[in-house]
């Protein structure tokens, strides 16, 4: 009897041992599929190579200046200052021998195109734009800050201006029997309320606040395309009209045409390197994990609209 309950703990302990071991392999798997999927991404891999890499950091959609949360329905995106961080990363690592900036944006918020434009400036690296599809106002503001600027032939680019849309809903308010009564310290303090027209006063403030930016998105231009620019061609675009990349070619405001792949082949050039590099692709941090990206935009995030100002400036 005693030898049948000593048989029959052994059993129970080996069953338990194999369990560990099974547990302990698979999470050796698992270990070994990260760093390999890291590999791929020209993390550990390019070091492993010792050529180093061209960092991949990418603008795509509109540029917000703050990270907008992923929720259950939608994935997030990474705002300007992350984009930013992103570059200042690639900046530190030494691994990464140039810097790649894949634009597919119409622009958006002037702040977030300028923290992007900054931080590019700021980095001691080789620095490529690459025009995918459109790299619009605020877009080609960001790309300012490379050393060189690769465009599709139909990319959509140019745009250099800035506008400041406010509503007028005094009609349908008075049509539906809505009232509403400001209280202001200041005349111009409600400007741009809503609930009634713009006065001329009002008007001429803020454009003058419009083109203030618009100079300075201008000189911006100017000044980090240099002798590259055609000026007199330059002066004629500065309506804000879209331009191809064939068109913007002759004006100077791109380097030249072509893909992706010439993007990255020029950028490992300007890396003192012949062939081109592996990209490895700088990526936003996690803030925690999947599960409260999720939650962060499914619980956190506003159920009603932001209330906003009436009015901003957008690239």
């Amino acid at each position: 009897m005693k030898n049948m309950v000593k048989q029959g703990a052994l059993a129970r302990s080996k069953t338990w041992v194999w369990l560990a071991a099974g547990i302990a392999g698979g999470l050796l798997l698992l270990a070994i599929a990260a760093f390999a999927l890291m590999g791929a991404g020209g993390g550990p891999k390019s070091l492993e190579w010792g050529r180093g890499c061209v960092a991949e950091i990418e603008v795509r959609g509109e540029i917000v200046a703050d990270d907008t949360p992923g929720s259950l329905f939608s994935a997030g995106q990474a705002g300007a200052e992350t984009i930013a961080k992103m570059v200042e990363e690639a900046d530190q690592r030494s691994d990464v021998k140039a810097i790649l900036l894949t634009v597919d944006s119409p622009g958006g918020s002037p702040v977030g195109s300028r923290d992007i434009y900054r931080a590019l400036k700021e980095s001691k690296k080789p620095k490529v734009a690459y025009f995918r599809e459109m790299a619009a106002s605020g877009g080609y503001y960001a790309a300012m800050g490379t050393d060189y600027i690769v465009s599709e032939p139909d990319a959509l680019t140019g745009s250099i201006g800035v506008r400041a849309s406010i509503a007028d809903l005094s009609g349908l308010f008075a049509k539906i029997g809505y009232n509403e009564t400001e209280i202001t310290s200041g005349e111009l303090k409600d400007i741009g309320n809503p609930a009634r027209p713009m006065t001329e006063r009002e008007r001429a403030i803020m454009q003058a606040i419009v083109n203030e930016s618009f100079e300075e998105f201008r000189d911006v231009v100017a000044q980090s395309r240099g002798a590259r620019l055609s000026h007199p061609q330059f002066e004629q675009i500065l309506d804000a009209r879209v331009l191809s990349g064939r068109q913007a070619l002759p004006i100077g405001m791109v380097d030249a045409l072509g893909s992706r792949k010439d993007a990255i082949l020029k950028a490992s050039q300007m890396a003192n390197e012949t062939d081109a590099l592996e990209v490895c692709a700088i990526h936003p941090s996690d803030g925690g994990g999947w599960l409260s990206r999720v939650l962060g935009g499914a619980l956190a995030g506003p159920v009603w609209p932001k209330i906003q100002g009436n009015w901003q400036l957008r690239y």
